[in-house]
C-alpha cells in the first residue's frame, strides 16, 4: 500500500509570469527535500499540477501541508485588474487543492516516470473533478481530501481534514512560513535564524496558527495508517 498525493494550485491563470517560475522553482526544490526525508519521488505537470508518492502511507498528511504551507507562503505580485485580483485571493486563501489516495500501485518506475495503479487514480479523480481552471469565478469548498476504498478509514479522516483544511485556509503567509519549516523537522531557533526574526516571534506565529493541533493530527494520521 502507497499513498499518492495529487494536488493542483488555485487560480494559477492569475499569476504573472515571473510568479509563475517563482512557484515552480519553489516546488522542485521541494521535491529534492521531500526525497532526502521521506524518500518520495515527485513531479510537476503543466507548471501547477503535482503528483506525489509516498513509500510510507502514515507521511502523507505531513507532505501534502508543507506543499500547502510553501505555497501559501511565497511571496506573489498583485495584478493590476479586479477579476485577476478576485482570483488571486483565493490562490493565498487556499494554495492548493490536494487529495490523498490510498492504496495500491500495481505500476510505480520513477526512472521511468511511471505511476499507475489505485492510490494515485483515488486522489487525480477527486482534484480534477473539483478543478477550477476552466471556471471565470474560483469556488472552492474544500482543498484537502482522504481517499480510499476503506470507507471507515475515508470516514474516520474527514472531520480531521476538514479541520485542518479550515485552519490553514485562514492562516497568514508568514505563519504558513512557520509551519512550513516546522513541518520540515526545524526548530523554533533554527526558524529564527533562518526568518531573521526572534524565536518568540516564531513562538507566536506558531500558536496562531494552531501548531500543537496540526502536529497532532499529523501523528494520528501516522499512527493510524500504521496500524
Amino acid at each position: 500500500m502507497k499513498a499518492v498525493i495529487s494536488g493542483d494550485i488555485i487560480a494559477s491563470t492569475a499569476l504573472k509570469t515571473a510568479d509563475k517560475a517563482l512557484v515552480e522553482s519553489k516546488l522542485k526544490a521541494l521535491f529534492l527535500d521531500l526525497n532526502t526525508h521521506f524518500n518520495t519521488y515527485s513531479r510537476l505537470i503543466k507548471g501547477d499540477y503535482i503528483e506525489c508518492v509516498v513509500p510510507k502511507p502514515g507521511n502523507a498528511l505531513q507532505i501534502a501541508l508543507i506543499f500547502k504551507c510553501l505555497v501559501k507562503s511565497l511571496p506573489i505580485s498583485n495584478p493590476k485588474s479586479k477579476s485577476e485580483q478576485n482570483k488571486l485571493k483565493a490562490f493565498k486563501t487556499y494554495g492548493m487543492r490536494q487529495a490523498i489516495g490510498y492504496g495500491t500501485l500495481d505500476r510505480y518506475d520513477p526512472e521511468n516516470d511511471i505511476i499507475d495503479g489505485e492510490a494515485i487514480h483515488l486522489s487525480g479523480r477527486w482534484v480534477n473533478e473539483h478543478s477550477t481552471h476552466s471556471k471565470q469565478r474560483v469556488s472552492v469548498k474544500s482543498t484537502l481530501q482522504f481517499l480510499s476504498n476503506d470507507e471507515r478509514l475515508n470516514t474516520d479522516f474527514e472531520p480531521l481534514f476538514m479541520l485542518l483544511d479550515v485552519l490553514l485556509n485562514k492562516a497568514t503567509s508568514r505563519q504558513c512560513e512557520v509551519a512550513y519549516l516546522k513541518l520540515l523537522g526545524n526548530s523554533e531557533e533554527e526558524i529564527a535564524a533562518k526568518l531573521g526574526i526572534k524565536q518568540p516571534v516564531v513562538n507566536q506565529h506558531s500558536t496562531a496558527i494552531g501548531w500543537n493541533a496540526i502536529e497532532q493530527a499529523t501523528a494520528y494520521f501516522n499512527q493510524k495508517l500504521a496500524q
